[in-house]
């Protein structure tokens, strides 16, 4: 089944057994007798208010994550920790609104009960869920359209395995070359992929090099990046056996997913979030500043008050950035030129704001709209990211999450003003982006807060 459809039957399955743990809950609590109520408590308010608790709860703990790599145990033990973890909370949640109802102690130790209903009920109808979609993928129903680059022996076993187990779920629609060679059963080359994979509606790489095209993988997978499909790797069994390479392993199938990014669903949901919450706050609480400055602006300069400028986003797509005017009407009249230290085009007060970083607050919108991120790479202008994608190997990296506001070359490092420090920062954006967390996160937010209080903007 597509990811949609399963998406789709794991949001019916939630949505039935949660809703008949909450039923016998509520019998046990409120019908059986054994505890007096005053007044009953309500039914349907709770009933729809738990369920989209426990949608949150399932969404941020990665249960609507496609299934590939985790087998019927594993995704039963993940439901395990995740109901787990909600019973707990609501433990203290009930606890605390016994207390304000002088509710007897009993109540609030039927939880416990609610936590058995809760795991059984929903760990069953996923197990079901799971069974049909095996059962399915065994038959050639749902599979998902996949190329293997490569054409010599690890290519063809890593074929071979794939029809023998069809509970991988891939449909092997060829091979792509490696090199300028082209096989009967070879779709085209490696620069040829991009091209392929949209004719063919790729769901699917598998990439099983010789050793002799290993220097090839990155060239490979930067063909991959802008198309929406999973990558994975099939590994020497040196790179297995030294610890070189953590893998998935299915039906005896090893293989390591190449994840766009580091951070699990449930921190870029969280991420998300706060990103929104932030950019709101940040815009309310700012806004007399923001209107001081648009003032200023307009007395002191001529010219509009905000800068757009369009900038290279995530897997390249353009979008328009905003930014408090910091230079001259004329700044960019000979075409785009780095900012350097002093620069003559930038005002007097525009000066204040870029060493306050106050000129970045209208970026917020950009979070707003999902374009942008508070932390992360900077993001480039067309004209600088063409030059710099010929200059720099691998530069595509830089653009496979939400570029932001402030990021981790920002806090260590000064503007651009040439390639070398492009060049400089992109270590620093390369080490964002492995390893990226909510901790680190904060620890950039934090220094960005103490880059502003000492004006250390350009």
């Amino acid at each position: 089944m597509s990811r949609a459809t399963e998406r789709l039957f794991l949001f019916l399955s939630d949505l039935i057994t949660i809703n008949i743990a909450w039923t016998v809950y509520y019998y046990l609590r409120v019908d059986s007798g054994w505890i007096i109520y005053a007044n009953s408590p309500a039914f349907v308010a709770p009933l729809i208010a738990i369920y989209f608790y426990w949608l949150i709860i399932f969404s941020f703990a990665g249960l609507y994550q496609h299934w590939f790599a985790r087998s019927r145990f594993d995704e039963f033990t993940l439901v395990f920790k995740s109901v787990s973890f909600g019973c707990l909370f609501l433990f203290f949640a009930i606890f605390i609104d016994d207390f304000l109802h002088n509710a007897p102690t009993i109540s609030r130790f039927l939880i416990v009960f609610y936590w058995a209903l809760m795991f059984t009920f929903v760990g069953t109808g996923r197990i079901i869920i799971r069974s049909i979609q095996k059962n399915l993928l065994g038959k050639g129903i749902g599979l998902r359209n996949t190329l293997i680059v490569g054409t010599g022996k690890k290519a063809l076993d890593l074929k071979a395995m794939t029809d023998r187990t069809p509970q991988l779920g891939y449909k092997v629609l060829g091979f792509i070359s490696e090199t300028n060679d082209m096989g009967e059963a070879t779709l085209g080359r490696a620069e040829d992929m991009p091209q392929i994979i949209r004719d063919n509606e790729v769901n699917e790489i598998l990439i099983a090099l010789e050793p002799i095209y290993k220097e090839r993988l990155f060239e490979i997978l930067r063909y991959c990046s802008d198309e929406k499909v999973s990558t994975k790797i099939l590994p020497d069994m040196y790179e297995i056996v030294s610890g070189m390479a953590k893998t998935s392993q299915i039906y005896g199938v090893p293989l390591i997913e190449v994840a766009s990014v580091i951070m699990p669903p449930s921190a870029m949901l969280t991420k998300r979030v706060i990103d929104v919450v932030v950019a709101i706050v940040s815009l309310i609480v700012f806004s007399p500043l923001i209107f001081l400055s648009i003032v200023v602006i307009k007395l002191s300069s001529k010219g509009p008050v905000f800068y757009k400028q369009v900038r290279v986003g995530r897997k390249g797509n353009e979008f328009v950035m905003y930014k408090l005017r910091t230079m001259t009407l004329e700044a960019e009249s000979e075409g785009p030129k780095w900012t350097e230290g002093g620069d003559p085009r930038v005002t007097g007060f525009g000066r204040f704001l870029r060493r306050a970083r106050l000129d970045e607050l209208p970026q917020m919108i950009n979070v707003l709209k999902n374009q942008m991120s508070l932390v992360g790479p900077r993001p480039e202008r067309p004209f600088f990211v063409e030059q710099l994608k010929k200059e720099i190997p691998y530069y595509y990296k830089r653009m496979l999450i939400k570029p932001g506001i402030t990021g981790w070359a920002q806090v260590k490092h000064k503007y651009d003003s040439s390639f070398d420090d492009v060049k400089s920062k992109l270590q620093y954006d390369f080490y964002y982006i492995e390893n990226m967390s909510l901790k680190l996160d904060l620890k950039i937010m934090v220094n960005t807060i103490f880059v502003m209080m000492r004006m250390k903007g350009i």
